[in-house]
Parts: structure tokens; sequence; C-alpha cells
């Protein structure tokens, strides 16, 4: 039996940290996959972006969720997490299987103002907080996978 290979929407987001190591968290809305849990700014790549360096799809999002606030953007992946929007969620009534790339910023300033996709944010201490009790399905698979990462550079040194 020949195998099927499956399609995925792939997802832009961004672990910011501020001068305190804490992490950003945008507040999930109410109705969407998500509800009950926190969210990272970033998004999905449009159909008219595939030519588009990641970083300028990256500021996109920022700009649309965050505001104009100004961030130290790391060039390359931290880390990757699968999502699944399910056919009961979606608007094309199937699944979605959605990949996210994890990339890691340092904020430096500006006022914070989320959109209307999400009702609130706050910044995270994981050293002090327990990402699963925030975080769920991708978004914790990623943060766990950077936490891991970031841990193991600091044992080497």
């Amino acid at each position: 039996m020949k195998k099927e290979k499956d399609f995925y929407q792939v997802s832009l987001k961004v672990i910011i940290k501020n001068g305190k190591g804490e992490i950003l968290l945008l507040e999930a809305n109410l109705e969407g996959s998500f509800a009950g849990y926190y969210d990272f700014p970033g998004g999905r790549i449009d159909t008219d972006e595939f030519s588009i360096p990641f970083f300028d799809i990256i500021k996109r999002e920022i700009v649309e969720e965050l505001g104009d606030i100004k961030l130290s953007l790391s060039s390359k992946p931290v880390a990757i997490g699968r999502h699944l929007i399910s056919a009961s969620m979606s608007k094309s009534s199937s699944d979605i299987h959605i990949l996210y790339l994890f990339f890691e910023a340092q904020y430096i300033n500006g006022e914070i103002n989320i959109s209307n996709e999400h009702i609130g944010y706050k910044w995270v201490d994981f050293s002090k907080n327990e990402p699963a009790k925030l975080l769920k399905s991708g978004n914790l698979e990623g943060l766990e996978m950077y936490l891991a990462k970031t841990k193991e550079f600091k044992n080497i040194s």
C-alpha cells in the first residue's frame, strides 16, 4: 500500500525574551484552538509570501499582533512544533496540520498593543512556571525543545 504524504501549513512563531529572561505569551481567544491557554506571537505564511524572507514575514506578524515594537531577531529557527486544528474548528471542515518554526528574539523597547487575535499578554519566567499549565500542542512542544536547548548550552559553558 502506497503511503500518502501529509501536507502542512507553516507558521512562524517568535519566542520573545525581555531583559529579565521572561518570555512573552499572548492569551488566546476563547473561541480558538488554544482557548484557555496562551500562544506565541507569529502566524502562518500567506500564499503570496512564498518568496518573501522569513524575517519580513515575522516582522509583518509582529506588527499585526503586537504593534510597532523593536526586537533583535535570530536569523535561524531555534525549535519546532506541530499543531492540529481539528475539522470541527476549521473553516474548511477538515483537519489542518501546522508546522511551527520558532525563532528567538530579544525585546528592546516599544509599547505592546495586542490585536484582536488575542485577549491579553504577560511575561512569564519559565524557571518558576510549568509550561504545560500555560501552553499546549505545538506551542508546548516548541517551548520545551527551546528550554531544553538553552539548558543544554548553559551546562556546557
